[in-house]
């Protein structure tokens, strides 16, 4: 009894305090379960089918790769760090309880490794039903590629360009079949700067994910319309922002006072699961409602209006053109 009192006196004496936190308690919870979004609810299988996903050892890749698995999917992680892909391949046998699963060599920052690749899937694969452009690099210091080009533009973009083309013959013999390529909603600030497509005169790592991301959803709206009655379907999409290892060149980057200011809310801010935001890529993939669709952009598992640069067909016509140059693609 005396205790009851105690608490009694405590929650009378500190009734507004208490007030305050559980509004700011609630509140947080309906903005996380906001933020995570929506969840695929496709029941697809996918046995005899192969799939093939870059960058699938961490977040969103690993996860999108446990649930095709999971649909009995052949599951080919296309990896940068083969000790990290092994490590991960091994978790996505015991999680997904199918023994599927292989790992190759790719590293998106060379053209000779994403030719490298290509040719290893199309002497050793019958067929390949869904390729998931996955990998990316998010606002890092002015590096290149081992070709020269500009990072964010070399690996979100061109690596992903040149792989895709590079393995179309079987996309076309494996059909009905997707591709997926993971963009950001970055892409509405995007702007694709064809007299400096590097970024030599001026780099900014921001301006350059920006770039990187429009690129994928024009790629993908040039690319459907290439591929349009060929039974191959495209899909570009925003997974949300999430907790991963995408961020982890921010630091480096970023101006110390902006990194003091933001981290803070990164901590507090609720960001998706990697398991959340991998949804709308397994949606891009399986759904069956989607099988007739092409070329569209996809957040939250659900249609979403793209940037106005990003419907410019003249735009993504000339950025195919400029890449297939940069690439040398036959």
């Amino acid at each position: 009894m005396e205790v009851f009192n105690q608490v009694k006196e405590f929650a009378e004496e500190h009734a507004t305090g208490l007030v305050v936190v559980i509004i700011a308690g609630t509140g947080l919870i309906a903005i996380r379960r906001w933020m995570a979004g929506a969840v695929c609810r496709s029941k697809a299988r996918l046995d005899v089918k192969t799939v093939l996903i870059t960058g699938a050892n961490t977040g969103i890749g690993k996860e999108t790769a446990v649930d095709l698995a999971s649909r009995g999917a052949r599951v080919i992680l296309a990896c940068r760090d083969m000790g990290g892909a092994n490590r991960a391949a091994d978790e996505i046998r015991k999680r997904s309880g199918n023994g599927n699963v292989v790992v190759k060599q790719l590293n998106l920052a060379s053209l000779q490794s994403v030719r490298a690749l290509a040719a290893d899937v199309k002497a050793s694969e019958e067929r390949l039903d869904i390729l998931i452009n996955n990998v990316g690099i998010m606002m890092c210091l002015q590096w290149k590629t081992e070709d020269g080009f500009e990072m964010q533009f070399g690996v979100n973009h061109l690596g992903h360009f040149l792989l895709t083309n590079s393995l179309l013959d079987l996309l076309k013999k494996s059909t009905p079949c997707r591709v997926v390529n993971v963009s950001s909603l970055a892409h509405e600030k995007g702007e694709i700067d064809f007299d400096d497509i590097n970024l030599d005169r001026y780099y900014d790592p921001v301006k350059s994910y920006r770039q990187s991301k429009l690129a994928n959803v024009l790629f993908s709206r040039e690319l459907a319309k290439r591929l349009e009655g060929t039974g191959v379907t495209v899909y570009s999409l925003h997974p949300g922002v999430i907790h991963t290892e995408l961020t982890r060149n921010l630091t480096q980057s970023m101006p110390l006072w902006k990194l003091m200011m933001c981290s803070p809310l990164m901590l507090l801010w609720p960001l998706k699961s990697p398991w959340e935001g991998a949804q709308t890529t397994i949606y891009s993939a399986v759904d069956e409602s989607l099988q007739n669709t092409s070329g569209l952009y996809y957040s939250d598992c659900a249609p979403k209006k793209t940037a106005p640069q990003a419907c410019d067909d003249v735009a993504a016509m000339k950025l195919w053109d400029i890449s297939a140059s940069m690439v040398r693609l036959a």
